[in-house]
């Protein structure tokens, strides 16, 4: 197949584009570096946002019969007391609740029901190098395979391939970075009968876990002062076990369930933006585009939206041979809003929370008062609730079939 588009990476941007294209005829290629999706720790969230964008697309009680939990609410625990912030069960989606599902599960369904289009490819270890250029226009890309080298030529390349992409840095795109003084460790420890109930985060005077229910394990995420991974190696797995056992107690009695390090991974927390996401022949979505903070867990719903955008912008200009350059530049304007706000909350809450929680920078905890007044009022936690599961603008499909 010669295709239309190249799409380089396989994660929920990459994998729901390619399906989006493919499902409106246009000859489309996945390149996915790895041989499966099945990667540990990836985020798992997936949001009202996206189930509504299964059911627009007609798939969504298929892909609800694959095994998921519901979270219907969201709490912080403050100094062991529980806040509640979010409620999912009013806002105005399809499925008022987010599902809990392995990434891979998620990316093995597209997976699947993209084989069924005859104008959709997905190339499994298939790893994009470089790109491919003419007259200052990007024109495909290099990529390696288990067979050899493979060079493909395309109308339009699109970067999907997260946050350390080497598609934008070899189109050379300028990159803003938003810091973040945070790193993330993650996770898991099992599940016991008696357990409480779901509870996103626990914030200490100098911790803060992050508990994410899996149905027979705990998915934990303990966040570090960004560059702190060597001190908690040198600190030894004793201490670090303390520290997790002191942040959530009911953990205290599996704790020593970490054997080694080698059970826990580290997430280096970027939050960057492209100034630029396109230029002639290539354009950059998702994380490739602008990495987002774990805060909120959002940064998967903002790749499958940047999707939607895309196909919904450039799918007919492509299916009918009008397609322009100039056209990429929408995609940009469309999606750099809902990104910038998410981004500016991500950092404010980075910020003015969590660093002075890792830090033990503060002598008591002090709980916000937004907290304290959602916590107290049913009727606002529906706000918080439609902003982390539906987004700023949220994209309906409107791509062609």
């Amino acid at each position: 197949m010669q295709p239309q588009v190249c799409i380089a990476g396989g994660g929920p941007a990459g994998m729901m584009l390619g399906y989006l294209l493919g499902r409106a005829g246009i000859r489309t290629c996945v390149l996915e570096k790895h041989g499966d999706f099945l990667r540990d720790f990836r985020g798992d969230t997936v949001h009202p946002s996206t189930l509504q964008v299964m059911h627009e697309l007609g798939l969504l009680q298929e892909f609800l019969r694959r095994p998921h939990s519901e979270l219907h609410a969201l709490s912080l625990e403050f100094a062991e007391r529980s806040y509640k912030i979010a409620d999912f069960r009013h806002i105005p989606a399809v499925c008022r609740y987010t599902a809990i599902m392995p990434q891979w599960d998620f990316l093995n369904f597209l997976a699947e029901k993209g084989r069924e289009l005859p104008t959709l490819q997905v190339i499994m270890q298939a790893e994009v190098k470089a790109l491919i250029e003419s007259g200052g226009r990007v024109v495909g890309v290099e990529a390696t395979t288990p067979s050899g080298p493979l060079q493909l030529h395309a109308q339009l390349v699109i970067g999907c391939d997260g946050r350390s992409s080497t598609v934008r840095k070899a189109a050379g795109l300028a990159v803003e970075e938003l810091g973040s003084p945070i790193d993330v460790l993650w996770f898991r420890l099992s599940k016991q009968a008696g357990d409480p109930q779901q509870v996103l985060g626990r914030i200490t005077r100098d911790s803060m876990l992050v508990t994410i229910d899996r149905d027979s394990y705990w998915q934990c995420a303990f966040v570090i002062v960004k560059g702190g991974i060597e001190q908690v190696h040198a600190d030894g797995l004793e201490a670090f076990r303390r520290r997790v056992a002191a942040a959530a107690h009911f953990l205290a009695d599996r704790v020593q369930e970490l054997k080694s390090f080698d059970d826990i991974k580290l997430l280096s927390v970027s939050v960057d933006r492209l100034t630029t996401w396109w230029r002639p022949g290539l354009l950059c979505i998702g994380d490739a585009a602008h990495a987002m903070s774990p805060v909120g867990g959002v940064g998967i719903n903002l790749a499958i939206q940047d999707a939607v955008a895309t196909a919904n912008l450039l799918a007919a200009s492509l299916k009918n041979g009008t397609f322009k350059d100039q056209h990429l530049e929408r995609v940009q304007r469309r999606r750099l809003f809902p990104v910038k706000l998410i981004q500016r909350v991500q950092v404010l809450v980075q910020n003015r929370v969590l660093k002075p929680a890792v830090t033990g920078s503060q002598r008591e905890l002090k709980v916000p008062w937004v907290i304290r007044l959602l916590d107290r009022s049913a009727w606002l936690r529906r706000w918080p609730a439609q902003l982390l599961g539906l987004g700023v603008r949220p994209e309906h499909v409107r791509s062609p079939h």
